[in-house]
């Protein structure tokens, strides 16, 4: 099973990016999605989740500025991101979970500077 992440970079306090994480190799709508990221220094943190029913949640930095989104036809999981802050710098992870096997993508950067 692969994740394969997209969509990061660099963007102006302010801005938007859309995040993408494409699975392969297993059933992507069994699958508990979420995004996870990890700033320099700080702990990995979980952002937002997608259950299998569109269920979503999100931590409470990001509320009301990202959205998370799932596409069962294209096994694409994706995070949607406005009004990006300094804060919100760091390296994002795409996450799948059918219990109890997990998996995890590479990693991609989001940096929000002028």
């Amino acid at each position: 099973v692969q994740l394969a992440e997209s969509g990061g970079g660099l963007v102006q306090p302010g801005g938007s990016l859309r995040l993408s994480c494409i699975m392969s190799g297993s059933i992507f709508f069994a699958h508990y999605m979420a995004w996870y990221r990890q700033a320099p220094g700080k702990r990995r943190e979980v952002v937002a989740t997608i259950s299998i029913a569109h269920r979503t949640n999100y931590t409470d930095s990001v509320k009301g500025r990202f959205t998370i989104s799932r596409d069962n036809t294209k096994s694409t999981v994706y995070l949607q991101m406005n009004s990006l802050k300094p804060d919100d710098t760091a390296v994002y992870y795409c996450h799948a979970q059918l219990n109890p096997v997990e998996y995890w993508g590479q990693g991609v950067q989001v940096t929000v500077s002028s």
